[in-house]
């Protein structure tokens, strides 16, 4: 698959010169998700919400995580059918895609009904999420087996590095990463948008039945409210961020009880809830 990259001109200013050189800018394209479901036994058909994404050849692994972390799944097989679709003179190819509920989905449509742009940088969020988030979620468990190494957190960046083959060539992307216990590199997504990097991330883990309940999510960005939710709602234990964490996100992680972790560097990191899973 082709990078998702876009060329062009740019003056360069360096050491007091300026100089007209070539560059690359990240991709970014608009995709909207249009679910079909029951309803008194008739197919029906909406358009849930349209989001900046890159396209970086997971869409559906995308639309996955953001239908289970707004509660519509709760697994893969409540698909019935997932593809794109093509409006034409509308949107491009590959920039539509449909979803098929299996009939025994209670998809209550007045509940989910959006209509709206969720831009690239805050996701679905407010104060509908903060109360669905209540209905939705349990608190996540303290397994006496849940304990990380914490040193090993500080070689996180390093090793998803070679990676972010995107990054790499725009330095305009955001990462999800899912590590295990023992520091290995399980998943990598990226993203313009750090909500749909997660989802991306979440979505291939439902598809491979990974059990996020022993892993650590590790974020190129801040820490933000709709990652703790998303965090919370895979059941994921431990979340770590190179960015600062919000005032919302900690007090959501320690409601939880998620570990969260701010500021990683290559030498600190910053621990603002549930310390007890981290091991020095």
């Amino acid at each position: 698959m082709l990078l998702p990259v876009s060329h062009t001109n740019i003056q360069k200013f360096k050491n007091g010169e300026c100089s007209a050189e070539p560059d690359l800018l990240v991709v970014e394209e608009p995709l909207e998700v249009r679910i079909g479901y029951s309803k008194n036994h008739e197919r029906m058909q909406m358009s849930l919400v349209t989001t900046m994404r890159t396209p970086t050849g997971h869409d559906f692994e995308l639309v996955i995580g953001f239908l289970f972390s707004e509660n519509i799944i709760s697994q893969h097989t409540d698909i019935q059918s997932i593809k794109y679709c093509i409006d034409t003179g509308k949107q491009a190819e590959n920039n539509i895609v449909r979803v098929e509920l299996i009939p025994e989905i209670d998809f209550q449509d007045n509940e989910h009904e959006r209509f709206f742009m969720a831009n690239s940088s805050c996701g679905v969020c407010g104060k509908a999420s903060i109360e669905q988030l209540e209905k939705r979620c349990h608190i996540i468990p303290n397994h006496k087996n849940i304990l990380f190494e914490g040193k090993k957190l500080l070689l996180f960046s390093e090793k998803i590095a070679q990676y972010q083959k995107i990054f790499e060539f725009t330095g305009g992307l955001h990462a999800a990463a899912l590590f295990n216990l023992e520091g290995n590199l399980l998943l990598l997504r990226e993203d313009v948008g750090r909500h749909n990097a997660l989802d991306k991330l979440i979505g291939a883990g439902i598809i491979s039945k990974i059990d996020f309940s022993d892993k650590i999510l590790f974020m190129t960005s801040r820490a933000s409210f709709e990652l703790v939710q998303k965090s919370v709602m895979a059941g994921i234990p431990i979340m770590a961020s190179v960015g600062s964490a919000t005032n919302l996100a900690v007090n959501t992680a320690e409601h939880y009880n998620l570990t969260l972790i701010s500021f990683v560097k290559k030498d600190s990191f910053n621990i603002h809830t549930s310390n007890k899973r981290i091991q020095f």
